[in-house]
């Protein structure tokens, strides 16, 4: 006896004003779909109605998504990057002190930041691990001062470790951004599971020490899928409602340039997991290698940041995370506006 496949689904996401009556709405945002991609292993993809999607699918392809850190998602969010490391890819250094990360964090406000996410590790490719105790006397008073300085903007707090987390509760964090979706330290639930924070958990394979050597998948957008849904499982069995989770597939950790473009030319597909998805693309080295020469430096990738997180938008994500705020905003609102057909002013 054998056993069909496991089928997924996704979404076609579309926008505009030519919405037909019968289309649905995609998460309860500003996309809409009539037709689905039902993918499996080893089997071609097929174009369907959107009616020949499994009920329970299709509940967690509409229903409107919870607010996260107190940020409703009927439109798209940014998410700016606030990195307190001496080491990250491409800002390492700028913001270690408290004044400077003040500084820094009202400027992303006046810019258009919706969410502020404060890193005191550095996850790219070669990192090493930081001590519990060095990631908290970096990212503590940062936080300290964010909401010392009467910044009541949310933040999210990006960590793998459950001590580091829980300080930052304490100190004011709205959210726990974890690469390791709680493989890394097994008291992060706990941790999280009895306030009201949201919850990140992102795909990555391997340590960030050792990812990028030689990564490979069976199907790297079905086998990231899994993986995403068996950690939200994970997470709804520690206590953690599945309203308070945001899922990222982890763009550049442990996966090569194909394995990134495969994930992001299907990302809508992890919509049927009915949760939040945040995309973090900004600056990365996949750019550098698609922009050619313009694009061999960090700092220099801007253009195919934004090309990437429209993309990713015209597809439904609700959260992009970024280093260029004021550019990313003034995109996102020419993006929605081009798309709809009018502005929201």
């Amino acid at each position: 006896m054998t056993t069909d496949p496991k089928a997924y689904y996704r979404p076609l996401a579309q926008t505009g004003p030519a919405r037909p009556p019968e289309a649905l709405p995609l998460a309860g945002g500003w996309a809409w779909f009539e037709r689905v991609e039902r993918l499996s292993r080893g089997a071609a993809p097929e174009i369907l109605p959107a009616s020949e999607t499994p009920p329970e699918i299709l509940a967690r392809l509409t229903a409107p998504r919870a607010p996260i850190a107190g940020l409703t998602l009927e439109r798209p969010r940014i998410m700016g990057i606030l990195n307190v490391t001496p080491d990250s890819f491409s800002d390492g250094g700028r913001f270690s002190g408290p004044d400077q990360a003040v500084a820094a964090a009202r400027e992303m406000i006046a810019q258009g930041c919706d969410i502020l996410d404060i890193g005191g590790e550095s996850t790219r490719p070669g990192a090493e691990p930081v001590p519990v105790g060095e990631e908290i006397a970096r990212v503590i008073p940062v936080l300290k001062a964010l909401r010392g300085a009467g910044i009541g903007l949310p933040v999210s707090l990006d960590t793998r470790k459950a001590r580091v987390a829980a300080e930052g509760i304490w100190a004011g964090a709205d959210m726990i951004n974890d690469v390791s979706a709680l493989t890394h330290d097994r008291d992060m639930a706990d941790t999280v599971y009895n306030t009201h924070l949201a919850l990140c958990l992102m795909h990555a394979q391997g340590e960030p020490r050792t990812m990028q050597h030689d990564p490979r998948y069976d199907d790297v957008l079905l086998d990231v899928y899994d993986y995403l849904e068996e950690r939200a499982a994970a997470a709804e069995a520690g206590g953690v409602e599945r309203a308070r989770l945001v899922l990222d597939p982890g763009i550049g950790f442990g996966k090569t340039l194909a394995h990134n473009l495969a994930l992001l030319a299907r990302i809508g597909l992890f919509h049927a997991l009915g949760c939040a998805l945040l995309l973090g693309v900004s600056r990365k080295g996949f750019i550098g290698r698609l922009g050619g020469t313009g694009a061999a430096e960090p700092a220099r990738r801007l253009p195919g940041s934004l090309a990437v997180a429209l993309a990713a938008i015209g597809q439904g994500v609700q959260i992009v995370r970024v280093h260029d705020i004021a550019e990313t905003r003034q995109a996102v609102t020419l993006f929605m506006a081009a798309t709809k057909g009018e502005a929201d002013i």
